[in-house]
């Protein structure tokens, strides 16, 4: 992503800010995963949307209007020997330079100099609720601005919530986010492959977790997107199983769920293969069910349908099909208005997908279901999870869980599949698995 991509978001930004406004973002604290060792850093999606800095300690403000610049970034000085032990830091000059600020002031001055530029301004925007302690700090600052009401200073009377803005934006997805997209879609299918091709009877889950978690390295991809999944047998039927750590047995069916991050933006794909090399007949028939009706979900991904589209048209083809096999009793459309199938299909068929793998962006607008536009990117994910134990699932069904996501664009004239690269019919996986 180039420097003018933030710029041109920003700019969008203040454009609906308007004069008198001032928007203050604060970067995502680090967090502390045991003593004095923190987890791998991640900077907050909506800082990183409007500034590209994925470093700690920093403030973005920005002052639609302001002669002396519209853009400020607080971040941390140069300082050579916390540099020497933890790594550079883009610095005050950095911050200009190479991130676009107008200017750059010291993390350490932040709660002198954002005071005064909250005097005289008419609307703060904010992201409230989701850093409690910057939330106190931003409060304080604003009281200090109105003490001094007596000598004249006005204070903001008015505090809007800066997510509405910002998610709506982020949930058009821009050309060069796009490129970020399919890149991490690319890495993410070959590590699906690679999983594939070595999957075998007595490895652990855990093994091809670090095969999916080399393949985004090799492939230019530091992080996943989010813990990888990696269900064998009854484990597919825990929708966010992360334990990874049971052997694969052969017969059993096992759930991958994984994507890679790429500049922060996030793939998410999921296959369900044999741990064997072929499907058994109820392992197939199911498999070829949730199948029929991802298809069937993803032909409703065009411009003009209501998010919940896709949703409905999945529904629709499960719950025909688990009459058919028997799994359902009574009609299609019985079971769909009294919700029956939940038994065996308990969630969305979607999501919206971009810096965050749950993306943001209201699915419903004044009461109703969004309406798709060109540039939105959502997940299609149908599911079957037959545990056994479950009233009505035999013996030839038990343990069987299957999903399968693709990440999905929505385009001018239809849709585009961005992780169609990864293998799903069943003939093109036993024949990836058979080469084993």
């Amino acid at each position: 992503m180039k420097a003018r991509d933030f710029a041109r978001r920003r700019q969008q930004l203040m454009r609906q800010m308007g004069d008198g406004g001032i928007a203050i973002l604060p970067a995502a604290p680090e967090r502390q995963r045991n003593r004095d060792v923190n987890h791998p850093y991640r900077q907050h999606s909506d800082f990183l949307y409007l500034t590209g800095l994925s470093e700690p300690e920093a403030v973005a403000v920005l002052m639609p209007g302001r002669p002396q610049g519209e853009y400020l970034l607080f971040c941390r000085e140069r300082n050579s020997e916390m540099e020497t032990w933890h790594g550079r830091r883009t610095g005050l000059e950095g911050a200009c330079d190479r991130y676009g600020a107008d200017d750059a002031f010291p993390i350490n001055d932040v709660d002198d100099i954002l005071p005064r530029l909250l005097e005289n301004t008419e609307r703060v925007y904010a992201t409230m609720g989701s850093d409690p302690a910057f939330d106190r700090r931003l409060l304080d600052w604003v009281n200090r601005v109105r003490d001094k009401s007596r000598a004249g200073v006005t204070a903001p009377v008015e505090f809007i919530d800066l997510d509405h803005l910002l998610h709506e934006m982020r949930l058009i997805k821009s050309p060069a986010e796009l490129r970020l997209m399919r890149k991490a879609a690319a890495i993410s299918a070959e590590a699906h492959i690679r999983a594939m091709r070595v999957c075998r009877p007595g490895l652990n889950e855990l093994d091809l977790e670090a095969e999916l978690q080399h393949a985004f390295a090799t492939g230019g991809a530091r992080h996943s997107a989010y813990p990888s999944i990696v269900g064998g047998g009854a484990n597919a039927c825990i929708l966010h199983y992360t334990e990874n750590a049971s052997r694969l047995r052969k017969g059993d069916l096992v759930l991958i769920d994984a994507g890679a991050e790429v500049e922060g933006y996030a793939a998410d794909i999921t296959r369900t293969f044999p741990v064997g090399q072929r499907y058994s007949r109820a392992q197939r028939a199911i498999y070829e069910l949730v199948l029929e009706a991802q298809q069937a979900a993803i032909e409703m991904v065009r411009p003009g349908n209501q998010w919940n589209a896709p949703h409905d048209a999945a529904v629709e083809v499960l719950a025909t099909g688990l009459v058919e096999l028997g799994l359902l009793k009574g009609r299609p459309r019985t079971v769909i208005n009294k919700g029956t199938y939940r038994r065996f299909y308990m969630h969305r068929t979607g999501h919206w997908l971009g810096l965050d793998v749950h993306d943001v962006g209201d699915y419903k607008v004044g009461g109703e279901w969004r309406v798709l536009e060109p540039g939105m990117t959502l997940t299609i994910e149908p599911g079957l999870y037959l545990p056994a134990g479950e009233k009505g699932v035999g013996p030839r069904w038990a343990d069987i869980g299957v999903r399968i996501e693709d990440d999905v664009l929505v385009t001018t004239k239809g849709h585009e599949v961005l992780t169609a690269a990864t293998p799903k019919s069943v003939n093109a996986i036993e024949a990836l698995r058979s080469r084993n």
